[in-house]
């Protein structure tokens, strides 16, 4: 494992240590570990998402009424969960 030291503010370190004293943590380096992983989730979902609205825009318009998208995302869900359903039982 790669080594990398970090120069934090006395608060910060003292946050970062009673964390890892607190038991959830093995020590300050678990600690700082946990965040970049979380970090790195809310990354993927964020441009997960930008490009979820980015696909949407370049899509232009429907010609479906909002009625019609309601009623057909609401049975792409029922076939969803009825597939997973299935798989389950």
């Amino acid at each position: 494992m790669a080594t990398m030291n970090v120069s934090l503010p006395k608060k910060m370190k003292e946050w970062v240590e009673k964390r890892a004293a607190e038991g959830s943590f093995a020590n300050s380096s678990d600690y700082i570990r946990d965040l970049i992983r979380e970090d790195e989730e809310r990354q993927r979902t964020y441009d997960e998402i930008m490009d979820a609205a980015e696909s949407g825009l370049a899509s232009g318009f429907s010609d479906r009424t909002p009625a019609e998208i309601r009623d057909a995302v609401r049975e792409e869900m029922k076939t969803k969960s009825q597939r997973a359903e299935r798989r389950a039982g």
